[in-house]
């Protein structure tokens, strides 16, 4: 499961059956961090899910912020509760290139901008996946 982690929104997204592929699946709009990390720990078990994969949201530098801080307390009371291990993987960029794949086939800027965090999660995820193949 990936997750782009955000004070509004969060995109969730899933893989296939053999962890390769990354698929966009749905954006939770987060009231309350302790809501959220209850919802998608229920969603995480249901779906069966091994791990957890939080975009780590990183200044272009490479470097930690604020943002990043709150991403870690979250993953940290994401894998407390479901008891899954998280992992954290660098999301820079992934919202440019998840608005690329979006203009693909949506034309409407609002209408994108609805779905950006859940294709954000799935770049996060694919990344994830992709650099772990090459281990």
């Amino acid at each position: 499961m990936g997750i782009d982690y955000g004070d509004k929104r969060i995109g969730i997204a899933m893989t296939d059956l053999l962890c390769m592929i990354a698929s966009a699946y749905e954006v939770y709009q987060n009231e309350d961090m302790d809501k959220a990390v209850e919802y998608i720990s229920k969603l995480a078990l249901s779906s069966s899910v091994d791990e957890i994969i939080v975009g780590l949201p990183l200044n272009m530098e490479g470097e930690e912020n604020e943002r990043t801080e709150i991403t870690r307390v979250f993953g940290e009371k994401l894998a407390k509760k479901s008891g899954l291990p998280v992992a954290f993987e660098d999301e820079r960029l992934s919202s440019v290139e998840a608005e690329d794949i979006l203009r693909e086939f949506e034309s409407d800027w609002k209408k994108r901008k609805k779905l950006l965090d859940m294709y954000s999660a799935q770049v996060i995820l694919q990344s994830y996946l992709d650099s772990n193949k090459r281990k």
